[in-house]
């Protein structure tokens, strides 16, 4: 044979069966991978490369590991020029030199491979996030939708049979530059690629998406950084919410402001949802009548340091079993102001003490540059055990339900009953609900004196300092962080008692 190159043809850019069969009558002729070339059919093909001859028929087979097959499909679908020429050259080592190669993760050539995967997971994982179908009519009266994607490498074939178990009642076509794919109802078909114009300009259903894309979108939770990360800016023009992406990201600031003005933490308590109703009704959870349900005492509480050891038994809501402990209220008997937050965090819940952890760091400091002395206030939540929704290794918050707040809300009465405060200071509208009995909003409440019935006591309605450490913009951050650090000092000026010593 000389020193001859014979070149392989494959019928497309991701063409791995076609690949298989040259690789594998390449390793029959015993040639090594500096005599043999790839060639996609419709490509330049290289200057100088004769056909391959015919492998003998009686060639020995090869036997690989079983991941090196998985890591050729990937790897086909990668851009890299240089790709079947790799995974020829792997085979010819995993066939002469090392049986176990791809365990050597130093391996250059499989560092190449690895790397290479990766890129192409990546972009089937975008491609089944980011394609837009567009409906047009057909003239058997039924619609066909087609979507346009720009794939950074052949990632067509890997796709499709996700489109097709997502939309298996659906006429539909992906049209890419180098690759189409076609879904009939029945089988997938494949075609050469084409252009950004064979996709309709709009169509209907866009109107009502761009509309559903722009309502659920919260200001509050946005992170530019995260977003763009998952939804890098290359994919951006050919999604159709993308011309949205912009004036949302501007206006943030202010739709998050407005939301803070107009919209109830809460629900109202006259209208329960059905399913709080019956999740209570399972936890046989019933007005507290009786204290049997508030740690199986037989009688109210006279002092806080014994409502604070019946607390500790509450199970009058189903909070109680998943939490770590009950994180009853902290300060003097008769402090002359109460802070109610929503309910314990993490790191409330692990250390039994309210207002410890990040948004307690907030409330410290708050405090402190109104001069007022935290051992002389009572500081409470409105629940008293921490709701959460594991993920992994984590706690997450999870905001209280309008039942929860209202079963536990006869601690917090008992808290205001037994300590008779002059101002309780209100952090969020979930404490503020709490207190009223009834949903209120920050905008109407905030830094206002309120007087509350059955006493003289009056209550101030600031934002909890968690809302503060999720704004997304550090100037708003700082803004809000000076109104709260004002509404700390209008609590000082009335009630001057709780001021640091000289």
């Amino acid at each position: 044979m000389g020193a001859a190159v014979y070149l392989a043809r494959l019928a497309h850019p991701a063409d791995f069966e076609g690949w298989r069969v040259a690789a594998r009558d390449a390793l029959a002729l015993d040639l090594p991978p500096e005599r043999i070339a790839f060639a996609v059919d419709g490509d330049p093909a290289p200057l100088f490369g004769e056909p391959m001859p015919e492998a003998p028929t009686q060639a020995e087979a090869v036997n690989v590991p079983r991941a090196f097959p998985e890591l050729a499909r990937q790897v086909v679908c990668h851009s890299d020029d240089d790709r079947f020429l790799l995974l020829y050259r792997l085979l010819w080592r995993l066939a002469h030199e090392n049986r176990h190669l791809l365990d050597v993760a130093t391996d250059p050539d499989v560092m190449r491979a690895r790397s290479m995967t990766k890129a192409v997971y990546r972009d089937a994982h975008k491609m089944k996030a980011f394609v837009r179908f567009r409906e047009v009519p057909t003239p058997d009266g039924g619609t066909h939708s087609i979507a346009w994607f720009e794939p950074f490498h052949h990632v067509v074939e890997l796709t499709a049979p996700f489109f097709m178990r997502r939309f298996p009642g659906m006429v539909w076509s992906i049209v890419t530059p180098r690759r189409s794919v076609h879904w009939d109802g029945e089988a997938l078909s494949f075609a050469p690629g084409g252009s950004a114009a064979d996709r309709p300009a709009d169509d209907a259903a866009e109107a009502l998406w761009l509309t559903y894309y722009a309502s659920i979108f919260n200001p509050a939770r946005l992170k530019v950084k995260a977003m763009q990360a998952e939804m890098p800016k290359k994919y951006w023009h050919n999604l159709p919410e993308a011309a949205l992406i912009a004036p949302l990201i501007r206006g943030a600031e202010e739709a998050s402001r407005r939301m803070l003005a107009t919209a109830p933490t809460l629900p109202s308590f006259r209208h329960e949802k059905q399913a709080e109703r019956d999740t209570m009704a399972r936890a046989a959870i019933k007005a507290p009548a009786t204290m049997e349900a508030f740690g199986g005492f037989n009688r109210k509480p006279e002092d806080i340091e014994e409502a604070r050891e019946q607390a500790k038994h509450c199970k009058a809501c189903p909070l109680w079993e998943p939490a770590t402990q009950t994180v009853f209220g902290e300060g003097p008997a008769d402090a002359s102001v109460i802070f109610v937050g929503e309910q314990p965090g993490d790191q409330e819940d692990l250390a039994g003490h309210p207002f410890v952890g990040p948004a307690g760091k907030v409330f410290n400091e708050a405090l402190a540059n109104a001069g007022i002395d935290r051992a002389q206030a009572y500081v409470t939540n409105a629940v008293k055990h921490f709701k959460f929704e594991p993920r992994g290794k984590r706690r997450i918050h999870s905001k209280p339900s309008m039942g929860e707040v209202k079963v536990c809300r006869w601690w917090l009465e008992l808290e205001r009953e037994l300590i008779a405060p002059k101002l309780i200071v209100a952090l969020g509208a979930t404490a503020a609900a709490a207190v009223l009995g009834r949903t209120v909003t920050i905008r109407d409440t905030r830094s206002k004196l309120i007087d509350l019935p059955g006493g003289d006591t009056k209550l101030l309605v600031t934002v909890h300092p968690a809302y503060i450490l999720r704004l997304p913009d550090p100037e708003a951050q700082a803004r809000e962080r000076e109104a709260f650090f004002a509404d700390m000092a209008r609590a000082k000026d009335y009630v001057p008692q709780i001021a640091l010593a000289a």
